[in-house]
């Protein structure tokens, strides 16, 4: 029988620390050896479980009989239907599944005699389990509900580029500064591209940003030259 320690974090920039040595500490609080002395860690999301880690530990590393210890049941996975499913993979296999934020999974029910006891802690371990599944999914929804938002409200800023795309190809002051001549009439919009090196795209969307936030759509042409046509300038 082995003990093996798996850990997961959404990202590289989430510390795995915390959950190692959590496990670990539990681990030689109560005479365990985990299997090659380690924690097997992914950082990638929890959506799925396509992660090389635990693919590594379900296909090759657990064996009937083996213990599985984790920290809380959202570190395994995300997706409630997928996570209870996996669970009861390790069931079916005979493979156990300790959690350590549910202290009711650290029990071994192999060690009950009592049959009725043993299959009302299966059952409480189970409607646990799910309960934590299900939090642990609705924290996702939120998550990416925020994150939707968040841009949606970058978009309405027009912030986009600067925060999320590419960089701005003039800051935003100074594109202001000029384009409030144009619109007093002391400055042509060709003139501004070609100051600034703008192509038409990006000064009609600067513009377009502008005229949203300040409420203003007309701009004044100045007296020139009938011969000159803006629009046939090229830069």
């Amino acid at each position: 029988m082995k003990y093996v320690g798996y850990h997961r974090t959404s990202t590289e920039e989430q510390k795995l620390d915390r959950g190692i040595n959590e496990i670990t500490k539990y681990c030689d609080t109560n005479g365990i050896k985990l299997h090659r002395n380690k924690v097997y860690t992914d950082q990638q999301t929890g959506k799925n479980f396509n992660r090389p880690s635990y693919q590594l530990l379900r296909q090759e590393v657990l064996e009937e009989g083996d213990v599985l210890i984790i920290t809380e049941v959202d570190r395994l996975g995300r997706n409630k239907e997928d996570t209870l499913k996996e669970l009861r993979y390790f069931k079916d296999n005979h493979i156990r599944v300790m959690i350590l934020e549910l202290p009711t999974t650290l029990v071994d029910m192999n060690s009950m005699g009592n049959d009725m006891a043993k299959m009302m802690m299966e059952t409480i371990n189970n409607m646990l389990i799910e309960l934590y599944a299900s939090l642990a999914e609705g924290e996702m929804h939120k998550r990416v509900k925020r994150q939707r938002e968040g841009y949606e409200a970058l978009r309405a800023s027009g912030k986009w580029d600067e925060v999320m795309g590419r960089p701005r190809a003039l800051a935003k002051d100074i594109f202001e500064k000029d384009y409030k001549l144009v619109l007093e009439g002391k400055l042509r919009p060709c003139e501004l591209m070609r100051k600034h090196n703008l192509s038409r795209a990006t000064y009609y969307r600067y513009r377009d940003d502008y005229q949203k936030e300040n409420n203003s759509s007309k701009e004044v042409k100045p007296e020139v030259n009938a011969d000159v046509d803006d629009e046939l300038i090229s830069f």
